[in-house]
């Protein structure tokens, strides 16, 4: 028999299970009582017979087309955040449903993102992922409530959109936390100059952490730059030209983080046993291969991207409900990474 014309019938036979059963295995209905085995078992015999379930079928049946669409604000094209990406494609696939990705820029109009939201939308795809590069408040268009839609990385300006963020302040406290277990009392903090949630958050958690552990957290040193490798270097400068200059840097991101190693290493300060440096993001291709390796928090990009899928997935079918949970964020940890950047001080 050809594989085109193997049928559910062959496979239930096959199998010796009912064509309901090799139905609900395939088509991966959760609330069906089939043992793991059965299950196991149902997903082999298809895959040596070379059956899998008709799509078209499918589709006309319960309205769907297995499509999800994420409209990528840059990330596609941003190594460190492209990790949203893998986690929504491979949460999508083990649910049986495929991604389709648009990318836009970040700076593109609302009437760009309309037009971007609408080209998926025409590919009827049964709901849509909004990402952002990093953690903002975002203007959405109109049509993106036309079908369900989870955004990831960022918070709809009208807060009427499930939503999935980082825990910026947890973060920022484990960094700052890291620097005070090692025995750092003189802390500075090397800020961005964007007005983003992650500016505000990590300098509230910074002061607070301080003021926490008996520390004066409001007169702590912060030098704010542009979130970039040379504003790193030119706010670390300052900071260490200080009389009483800190002996522990918590630095806004690892490129920052980067620039502060070499003010570090012009001024003549050996890192860590003259100057503990601690970054975020845990950007692979800088974090762990600056020398020594930097420790530093990483931004759980890949788990934001699984999230959202999944709760997408679960309000197209039907078992969640997306307005409820667009009452409040979903805040995802960021947990420290320990490298060989901090070190107890030397005075």
């Amino acid at each position: 028999m050809s594989n085109k014309n193997i049928g559910i019938k062959d496979v239930a036979a096959a199998a010796g299970v009912s064509v309901t059963t090799v139905s609900h295995v395939l088509n991966d209905v959760s609330y069906a009582r089939i043992s793991p085995e059965t299950r196991d078992k149902v997903r082999t015999i298809s895959e040596q017979l070379g059956y899998g379930p008709n799509r078209l079928a499918q589709a006309l049946r319960t309205q769907r087309t297995g499509m999800l669409g994420l409209v990528s604000e840059d990330i596609a094209t941003t190594p460190h955040a492209g990790r949203i990406i893998l986690g929504a494609d491979e949460a999508a696939k083990a649910r049986g449903y495929n991604l389709m990705i648009i990318n836009t820029s970040g700076s593109a109009n609302l009437e760009a993102r309309r037009a971007d939201v609408e080209a998926l939308l025409e590919r009827r795809v049964d709901g849509i992922l909004y990402a952002t590069m990093y953690h903002r408040n975002v203007e959405l268009p109109a049509n993106l409530g036309s079908v369900p839609s989870v955004l990831v990385d960022s918070v709809a300006t009208g807060g009427n959109i499930t939503a999935v963020i980082p825990d910026e302040e947890g973060g920022a406290r484990a960094a700052v936390g890291a620097l005070l277990e090692a025995g750092h009392t003189r802390v500075g903090f090397i800020n961005n100059t964007d007005d983003v949630p992650a500016t505000r958050q990590r300098l509230q958690a910074f002061r607070a952490t301080l003021i926490e552990a008996g520390l004066d957290g409001d007169a702590a040193p912060v030098e704010s730059e542009v979130s970039e490798v040379q504003g790193g270097y030119e706010a670390a400068r300052r900071m260490l030209a200080r009389e009483d200059r800190p002996t522990g840097l918590f630095c806004y991101n690892d490129r920052m983080a980067m620039g502060a190693y070499r003010a570090a290493a012009e001024l003549g300060l050996a890192i860590p046993s003259d100057l503990s440096i601690v970054g975020f993001d845990d950007q692979q291709l800088i974090a762990a291969n600056l020398h020594p390796a930097l420790t530093t928090v990483a931004l759980p990009h890949y788990e934001m991207g699984a999230w959202a899928t999944g709760h997408l997935i679960d309000a197209i079918e039907g078992k969640t409900d997306l307005a409820l949970m667009a009452l409040h964020p979903t805040i995802l940890d960021c947990p420290l990474v320990s490298r060989d950047s901090i070190a107890a001080p030397r005075r």
